[in-house]
C-alpha cells in the first residue's frame, strides 16, 4: 500500500513526510538550513531521503530534495514515475526543475509561508501539489530565518539584507 494518499490530513502521518521533517530537524540540529526530502515510489518504498546540506558541506547545490535524488543513487527513468518528493518547504527552483527533469508525479509540499518557490511551474508541467501547511515546518523555518538571515538569503539567491 502507498505511503501517501489523496487526502492532506493522512499526507501529514505518511512515513514519507515524517522522514522528510526529521531530515530538517537533523538539518537543524547540525546548524544548516532545516529542510528536509524523502522520495517515495509508487508503491510506497523510500528511494532516498536527505536534507539541505549547503552549510554543513560548504556545497551550492546540496539542497534537501537534491540530496534525496543523490541519496537515492542511480536509478532507471521509470522509477521516478509515479514517485512523490516529499519536501517540508516550497521547493526553490533547481529542485523545481529536478522534480520536473524526473517527471515525479506529485510533490507533497510542508509549507509554503515561509517561502513559495516553483509550485505553479509544476503545477504547469502536469505534477499535483499538495500543500500542508504544517506547523512544525514552518517553526524551523522562522527560527532559521530569524537566527541566519544572511545564510538563507544565500541559500535561496538573494543578497544579503
Amino acid at each position: 500500500m502507498p505511503l501517501w494518499s489523496s487526502q492532506s490530513q493522512t499526507l501529514e502521518t505518511d512515513a514519507g513526510f515524517r522522514v522528510a521533517l526529521a531530515e530538517a530537524t537533523r538539518g537543524s540540529e547540525e546548524g544548516g538550513v532545516p529542510i528536509g526530502a524523502c522520495l517515495v515510489s509508487a508503491d510506497g518504498k523510500v528511494l532516498g531521503q536527505g536534507h539541505n546540506m549547503r552549510i554543513q558541506n560548504s556545497s551550492a547545490t546540496l539542497h534537501a530534495e537534491i540530496s534525496a535524488l543523490e541519496n537515492a543513487g542511480r536509478l532507471p527513468a521509470s522509477a521516478y514515475r509515479g514517485a512523490t518528493m516529499y519536501t517540508t518547504l516550497s521547493p526553490c527552483d533547481m529542485c523545481t526543475g529536478a522534480c520536473i527533469m524526473y517527471k515525479v508525479k506529485r510533490v507533497v509540499i510542508g509549507e509554503n509561508k515561509t517561502f513559495v518557490g516553483g509550485e505553479e511551474l509544476l503545477k504547469q508541467k502536469g505534477i499535483e501539489v499538495v500543500v500542508l501547511q504544517n506547523d512544525k515546518c514552518q517553526e524551523l523555518m522562522k527560527k532559521f530565518i530569524k537566527e541566519k538571515p544572511g545564510d538563507w538569503n544565500e541559500d535561496i539567491g538573494e543578497e544579503g539584507k
